[in-house]
C-alpha cells in the first residue's frame, strides 16, 4: 500500500469522524473499545492503516461501507469565506469543514443520482464590486439571473435550493455567523454551492446570514474594499430592493413608528437593525435619527433579541431529494437514514426486497425462475386474443 494511500484514508477517517460529531475517544467507545484511541490517530496521520475487523468496526461506527474509506474524494471543497475576526478555534474551525465536506459529497451524489443539473449556472465570484455601494447593482443582477423580479421574497432558503446552493445548518458556537463554499470536480467545474449558517437563530438573521454568504460566493470584490460590508450591502440589497422599499417608507423620513419598522420586519423579513440601516445606506433617514435609534435598540435590549422574531427556515431539498431517490431504488434504506440522520419510518417496496432476494439466489436458481416465468408469460400471450394477434404466442423480442 502506497503512502499516498495511508494518508488518503487517514485524511478520509478524521473528516468523517469530525462531520459524525466524534472524538477520537467516542469512536474508539462507538467500536467496542477493541482499538485505542491512540491507535485511531496513527491511522488518521498516515502512520498506520487498520486490520480488516477493525476497517468494518470503523465503518459500522462511521455508518459507511468500508470502501469508502479508501475511495478518492469525487470532487474538493473551496471554502470561500470566514467572517473576519470571527475568532473560532482551528479545531472547531476543521470540524465545521468536515461537516460542509460531508454534506456536500452526499448531495452532489444526490444531484448525480437524480439526474439534477450541476452547480456551474451559478456567477462563482464573477459580480464585480471596486467600492461598497457597487454591491447594490450586483445585488439587482443576481435577482436579475434568477428571475426574481423587486418583490419581497418568502422564502429564502426555498431560492437557495432551486438553484442547488444548498443550504446547511449546523450546530456551532455563537462566534460563528456563516460560511460558504463550493464543490469544484477536476477539471475545475462547479458540482453544487453551500451556504452555511448556525441554528437555533431567528428567521430574520438566519435570512441575512444565508444571503450575506451568497454574496462572498457570487462576488469579486476589490482588495481595497471591506468584504463583510460588501456582503451586508448585496444581502440588504438583495432582500430589500431599493426601488420596493422607498415604495413603501418613501424617499425621505423624519420619525419612523416601530410598529411601522415590525411590519416592514415582516414583510421583508430582515431584522429592525438590518432595515435602519439599509434605510441609512440609502439615505432615506439622516446619520443623527440613526445613531438615535442605535442607542434605543440598546436601551431596549433589542440588539440580539427583536420582538416579533420570524421562525427559522428549514431546508427541504435534502429530504425531498433523499426521498425520491429511496423510493426509486436508487439508493438503499441504511444509506438514507445516514443522508438524513434519523431512522425513517417506511417500508421498502415489496419489488425492491424481492429484487434483492432473488440477485443473491445462486445463478443456476435464478435461470430456473426465469425460465418457469417465461412459460408462465407464453402460456398467458398464447391463449389471450388480444396478443395472440401479434404472433400466435410467440414472445416479442426487443
Amino acid at each position: 500500500m502506497s503512502t499516498k494511500d495511508t494518508l488518503m484514508f487517514g485524511k478520509r477517517l478524521k473528516q468523517l469522524r469530525l462531520a459524525r460529531g466524534f472524538s477520537l475517544d467516542a469512536l474508539a467507545a462507538e467500536m467496542g473499545g477493541i482499538i485505542t484511541k491512540q491507535a485511531l490517530s496513527k491511522y488518521e496521520l498516515g502512520k498506520a492503516t487498520p486490520t480488516p475487523v477493525v476497517l468494518n468496526k470503523l465503518a459500522a461506527a462511521l455508518g459507511i461501507k468500508a470502501a469508502h474509506l479508501w475511495s478518492e474524494p469525487p470532487f474538493s471543497v473551496k471554502f470561500i469565506a470566514y467572517r473576519k475576526g470571527s475568532g473560532l478555534l482551528i479545531g472547531e474551525q476543521k470540524r465545521l469543514e468536515s461537516i460542509v465536506i460531508q454534506s456536500l459529497e452526499d448531495r452532489v451524489r444526490l444531484q448525480d443520482l437524480t439526474q439534477q443539473t450541476n452547480g456551474s449556472a451559478l456567477p462563482v465570484q464573477t459580480l464585480n464590486v471596486r467600492k461598497v455601494v457597487d454591491a447594490e447593482a450586483a445585488a439587482g443582477k443576481m435577482r436579475t439571473i434568477w428571475n426574481l423580479g423587486q418583490a419581497p421574497i418568502a422564502n429564502v432558503t426555498d431560492i437557495l435550493e432551486d438553484h442547488l446552493v444548498h443550504v446547511l445548518e449546523v450546530d456551532a458556537v455563537e462566534k460563528f455567523d456563516g460560511i460558504s463554499a463550493v464543490a469544484v470536480n477536476g477539471d475545475e467545474n462547479i458540482k453544487a454551492a453551500a451556504v452555511v449558517s448556525r441554528s437555533g437563530i431567528a428567521g430574520e438573521r438566519q435570512r441575512l446570514n444565508l444571503v450575506h454568504e451568497l454574496g462572498h460566493l457570487v462576488l469579486h470584490i476589490s482588495k481595497e474594499t471591506d468584504e463583510e460590508k460588501a456582503a451586508f450591502r448585496f444581502a440588504a440589497a438583495f432582500l430589500a430592493p431599493a426601488d420596493s422599499l422607498l415604495r413603501e417608507v418613501g424617499k425621505k423620513r423624519a420619525f419612523i413608528q416601530p410598529e411601522e419598522l415590525l411590519i416592514l420586519k415582516q414583510r421583508f423579513g430582515v431584522s429592525i437593525q438590518a432595515l435602519l440601516y439599509r434605510l441609512h445606506d440609502l439615505d432615506v433617514i439622516t446619520d443623527s435619527y440613526y445613531k438615535k435609534w442605535c442607542i434605543d435598540i440598546n436601551r431596549l435590549g433589542w440588539r440580539k433579541h427583536e420582538p416579533c422574531e420570524l421562525p427559522p427556515e428549514r431546508p427541504q431539498w435534502l429530504r425531498r431529494s433523499v426521498l425520491r431517490a429511496f423510493g426509486e431504488g436508487l439508493l438503499t434504506k441504511d444509506e438514507a437514514e445516514q443522508m438524513l440522520g434519523e431512522q425513517l419510518k417506511i417500508k421498502e417496496s415489496l419489488s425492491l426486497i424481492e429484487r434483492r432476494s432473488f440477485m443473491k439466489l445462486p445463478i443456476e436458481e435464478r435461470r430456473k425462475l426465469l425460465s418457469e416465468q417465461a412459460d408462465r408469460f407464453e402460456a398467458y400471450y398464447g391463449q389471450n386474443p388480444e396478443t395472440r394477434e401479434l404472433g400466435g404466442g410467440d414472445i416479442i423480442d426487443y
